[in-house]
Order: structure tokens, then C-alpha cells, then sequence
């Protein structure tokens, strides 16, 4: 008999999510709009804890990255600097804006934007007569990215900073949470994410015009008039008061549901501890703060194993591993696209594993898991 599948996120309700839900459906807020949406963006902001934070529900964090975009003005020609180590949400609304991707290496210590690599994508732009409209740093699986010094570089050349930290809510650098760095921020509740809406996300913002600006494209740009009346081009982005509800339930749990991820990452970190082979991927110091959305570990084929085969071994005991992210300078879809830095995000996609890191994994779960590195350990 097949044993269930031990799946690598999968989502984990708190139990509170009904009664906001009930309470939507009793007055009849199914809607994009309603008293979930904006509790869940009040929830949000006093989460992040600071001063001069607005929070946007969205239907999606790819939709928030656009809308950074947008509200930054980036147009059609211009360029636009993004981690290449990264999902492709974060680098097709450069494409949705006729702007042209700049993809930038990753750094040893948190897989994230390497600083020497990006002002040498700066310093490319400036010599092409068209300085990059924006930055997208992105918080790798739960990591905070070296926010001082992309901050700096920033600051130095005026070009502003889209963090994207749709993996990274309850992450934070020096005390400071996630999502808190960028001139814009985004996060995503997508159903595998460390708390979720089903799907949805959320644009922050430090400038409360561009929250009601926000607002305004994401309910198809309807100007104030009696009649549909628009002056700009507007899209479906904001977020159900239904969807807003189960995120209101989730926020209930959220620190919970962070402890429980650092807690997966523990488990691994003492069942890799004597195998060298196997290095997981941990905060570089005291800084950094993971909430370690997914575990991810690094198999050096010297030991005698490689990544697939650890893949393969794992979905024969049904249980879901998964290559990292390919990076985007790598995708067919973005083969003709500029790229600078070296080799260090290639590296970590041929040797890195996601491992099963949801907040609902059992202890038969980690037994289970335990028995099948166990297994894959007397093989090398």
C-alpha cells in the first residue's frame, strides 16, 4: 500500500479562517473589497512594525511586482536590474512593461543579488545612456538579502528597490522584518507559502499617495465619476474580501507557523551534521533571521550522490523534493537576456534540493524522511 505523500509545502490552515469567512458571507462582502481586505492590510502593517508602512491587497505577489513597476514608471526600453536566482514571477512583469531585464549573480553567503555584480549592471546602463529604472532583490526562500549594501548602492546611483519578499514574511536583517527595506515591497500568499489567501499578496509601500494609488490601478483605474469613467489603464488586481478573510485566520498563526519552519530546518541541520556531502542552507550570522520557508540543501556529487538521485529516491518513497530555481538567465524564455556576475547561481541550482518543509509535517513525516537519508547515506 502507496504511504501518503510527504509534500514539500503544502498549505496549513489555523482554524480561525471561518469566521471571517462566515462573517463575509452573513453581510454579503464577497467582494474585492470589504472588512477582511482591509483588516488583513492592517493586520500586515502592524505585523511589520514600521512607522510609515501601507499595506495594498492584492490578487497576487506578481501582480504587486507589476504594480511596483508601474508606479516607479518604468517604461517600454528601459532597464530593469533583477536577482537571476529567483522564481519567474519576479522577472516577467519587467517583460509585461516592455522594459529589458538586467539578470544579476547571487553572493555566497545568502544566494542573494551579489553588490559587485549589480553596480557592474549599473555602471553597464549608465555607459548605454540609460541608467536601470529599478532594482529586484529578492529574499531567496525565507533569506534576507545584504540589505545594507544594496541599500548603499541605491542611495549612490538614485535607482530604487523593489524587495521582493514573497517567500520572506516573518524573515528580518538586524531586527528588522522583511518586506520593510525596499522603496516598495512585495509578498505573496500563494497556497504554498508560509501563511496563504489560496492565492493573493500584497504591495507595501512607504508613501500613502502610492497606496491609493495602488489601490486605484488594481480596481481597474475608475476615476470618480457617477458613471465608469477612466483616464488610465487599470487591471483586476485586488485582492477578494473572501481570500482576505482566510489571511486574516492565517496571521492568527503566523509566528507559530514561522517557528514551525525554523523548526523543519533544525530537524535537517542535525540529520546532515555528520555527513559532509549534504550542507544546508543557513543564515551566514546573527544578522539574519530565516523563516526558513523552504529547507534547501547542497549535494556535492563528490560524496557519491547527486541531487537527482536523492529526487528520485525520495518520490519512490513518495515524498516531494524539488530542484531549486533555475535561474533566469538560464530559461529559454530569457536566453538573449544581459547578464552579469559569475557563476554562483548556476552552481547552487546543480547542486541544491528543496526539501519538505511545510508547517504541518508530522513526526511520521520526519521519521519517514529520516529513514530515507538513512537509506540514501549507506549508498555513498
Amino acid at each position: 500500500m502507496e504511504q501518503s505523500k510527504i509534500w514539500l509545502s503544502s498549505p496549513h490552515m489555523g482554524g480561525g479562517e471561518m469566521k471571517y469567512i462566515q462573517e463575509a458571507f452573513d453581510e454579503n462582502w464577497i467582494a474585492p473589497l470589504g472588512p477582511n481586505v482591509n483588516g488583513l492590510e492592517q493586520d500586515l502593517e502592524h505585523f511589520l512594525d514600521e512607522k510609515g508602512i501601507y499595506v495594498a491587497a492584492l490578487s497576487s505577489g506578481t501582480a504587486a511586482v507589476h504594480l511596483s513597476l508601474i508606479l516607479l514608471d518604468v517604461k517600454p526600453g528601459d532597464f530593469v536590474i533583477c536577482q537571476s536566482l529567483t522564481f519567474s514571477a519576479s522577472a516577467n512583469p519587467i517583460v509585461y512593461m516592455g522594459a529589458t531585464p538586467i539578470f544579476v549573480d547571487s553572493e555566497k553567503d545568502t544566494w542573494n543579488l551579489c553588490p559587485n555584480a549589480v553596480e557592474d549592471a549599473i555602471k553597464f546602463g549608465i555607459s548605454k545612456g540609460k541608467k536601470p529604472k529599478a532594482i529586484i532583490a529578492v529574499a531567496l526562500y525565507g533569506m534576507p538579502y545584504k540589505a545594507d549594501e544594496i541599500k548603499a548602492i541605491s542611495e549612490k546611483y538614485d535607482i530604487p528597490v523593489i524587495e521582493d519578499s514573497a517567500e520572506a514574511l516573518g524573515s528580518s536583517y538586524k531586527n528588522q522584518k522583511c518586506g520593510t527595506f525596499g522603496d516598495l515591497a512585495v509578498l505573496s500568499f500563494n497556497g504554498n507559502k508560509i501563511i496563504t489567501t489560496s492565492g493573493g499578496g500584497a504591495l507595501i509601500l512607504k508613501d500613502k499617495a502610492f497606496k491609493k494609488k495602488a489601490v486605484f490601478l488594481s480596481t481597474q483605474a475608475k476615476d470618480d465619476a457617477p458613471h465608469y469613467e477612466h483616464t488610465n489603464i487599470g487591471y483586476n488586481y485586488r485582492m477578494s474580501n473572501i481570500c482576505a478573510g482566510i489571511g486574516r485566520g492565517q496571521m492568527e498563526v503566523l509566528h507559530q507557523r514561522v517557528e514551525q519552519r525554523r523548526a523543519n530546518h533544525r530537524f535537517y541541520a542535525e540529520l546532515f551534521k555528520d555527513f559532509q556531502g549534504f550542507a544546508l542552507h543557513a543564515e551566514p550570522n546573527s544578522d539574519y533571521y530565516s523563516n526558513h520557508w523552504l529547507s534547501v540543501v547542497c549535494v556535492d556529487s563528490a560524496c557519491g550522490i547527486t541531487p537527482e538521485a536523492v529526487r528520485l529516491a525520495a518520490q519512490k518513497e513518495n515524498i516531494e523534493t524539488r530542484p531549486i530555481w533555475k535561474p533566469m538567465h538560464l530559461q529559454p524564455v530569457f536566453k538573449n537576456s544581459l547578464y552579469f556576475g559569475s557563476d554562483l547561481a548556476e552552481k547552487c541550482f546543480e547542486t541544491g534540493l528543496c526539501l519538505p518543509s511545510g508547517s504541518n509535517l508530522t513526526e511520521n513525516d520526519f521519521a519517514r524522511i529520516s529513514h530515507l537519508f538513512a537509506e540514501i547515506f549507506s549508498l555513498s
